[in-house]
């Protein structure tokens, strides 16, 4: 079976949760490409290096830079989004006419499905949460993401079925029963060798925080910015990773401070066991690396990525992880946090993408 794997180009999450896929997808005898934007190509250069490449057409989305103004901004773009995806369904067509894919599998490209091709779709956010101000268009949201998931002949859902799982609401729909959809479990890049080999001692120095920059932008830049002044302030040894995949990676050291533009898969895993804590946006792809890491997370969601907010409230109220809003970032609220005590719940055995997978594949 030959397998396209095209993952969204929303930030590296939807990248990195595909590892585990791709992963099982090889192993049990698939033929894999990836379809990549420029943003995480060098990603998967590094975690896959033997895998070919084909360039897709991106989103390029970047959001505003007042969370309060995401309405306006999805009005102001639903013409861009629309013919995005009339180009992405065109590519995934001419994908499949050209090179022979059995298999398109999408982590929540909307559009990239063909008609002469079988079709997977992944999301966690069945739900697709919105804010306060725009609660009463909640369920015109759910309707919309399903007319776009009819198009599929299977949707996987990254967490377990039992509520509330890792994403609480956001994957689990009450009085809903869609016979395609699947859980395949929390999907991480850290396999459970990686993570065992992680908490072996290496000589790695042990940081108060690792603090973990992610996101599109301007927000991205924005939050590199609030944590470069306030780790300086803050007692302690810490370590920025920076998230920038794209660019030659680089290191250095500004006072109590360690920077690096991006670290490999098994230098990110041995950096956060070995850390105290973990500052980072909190998406749902991080939650799940972090679940498997074992990390004590700190969360600070994007403004206007109301999904992001909704996971941090859930998982601080469950005494799982500390959420603080962007705007109350400071030295104060970094020390109060450091005295609590909280953990994420570490994930199941991963059988659940093993069983989806084997099914998958005994169509052929």
């Amino acid at each position: 079976m030959k397998i396209l794997v095209a993952p969204l180009d929303w930030g590296l999450g939807h990248a990195t949760r595909c590892v585990p896929v791709i992963r099982e997808f090889m192993a049990q005898g698939a033929e894999v490409e990836i379809a990549v934007v420029k943003a995480n190509a060098a990603f998967f250069r590094e975690v896959f290096p033997g895998l070919r490449q084909r360039l897709a057409p991106g989103y390029n989305v970047v959001y505003p830079r007042f969370g309060a103004n995401m309405g306006l901004w999805l009005l102001k773009n639903t013409a861009h989004l629309n013919a995005v995806m009339r180009y992405e369904h065109r590519y995934a067509e001419e994908m499949v006419d050209r090179h022979g894919y059995d298999i398109l599998f999408s982590d929540n490209r909307f559009a990239f499905y063909s008609k002469k091709a079988y079709n997977v779709y992944m999301t966690h956010q069945r739900r697709i949460a919105f804010p306060p101000a725009l609660s009463a268009f909640e369920g015109v949201g759910i309707r919309w993401h399903e007319a776009r998931m009819r198009h599929f002949d299977e949707v996987w859902v990254p967490d377990v079925a039992e509520f509330p799982g890792y994403a609480g609401a956001l994957s689990h729909l009450q009085s809903r029963s869609e016979p395609n959809v699947k859980f395949v479990g929390p999907l991480s890049r850290f396999g459970v060798d990686m993570v065992k080999a992680s908490a072996s001692p290496s000589g790695m120095a042990q940081y108060s925080s690792v603090a973990v920059v992610s996101g599109v932008e301007p927000a991205r830049s924005r939050f590199e910015a609030s944590l470069h002044e306030i780790l300086r302030a803050l007692p302690g040894r810490h370590l920025m990773i920076l998230g920038k995949p794209q660019v030659p990676r680089n290191s250095w050291t500004e006072g109590n401070v360690d920077f690096c533009t991006h670290l490999p898969t098994e230098a990110f895993a041995e950096a956060v066991r070995n850390a105290d804590w973990v500052i980072s946006r909190g998406g749902y792809s991080t939650v799940m690396d972090m679940a498997f890491l074992g990390a004590r997370c700190i969360f600070v969601p994007t403004p206007g990525q109301y999904e992001q907010l909704v996971l941090a409230r859930e998982l601080a109220s469950a005494g799982y992880a500390v959420h603080i809003p962007e705007h109350g970032l400071s030295v104060k609220s970094f020390e109060e946090s450091f005295k609590k005590k909280v953990k994420l719940p570490k994930p199941g055995e991963r059988g659940l993408l093993q069983g989806a997978v084997e099914g998958l594949l005994a169509r052929g």
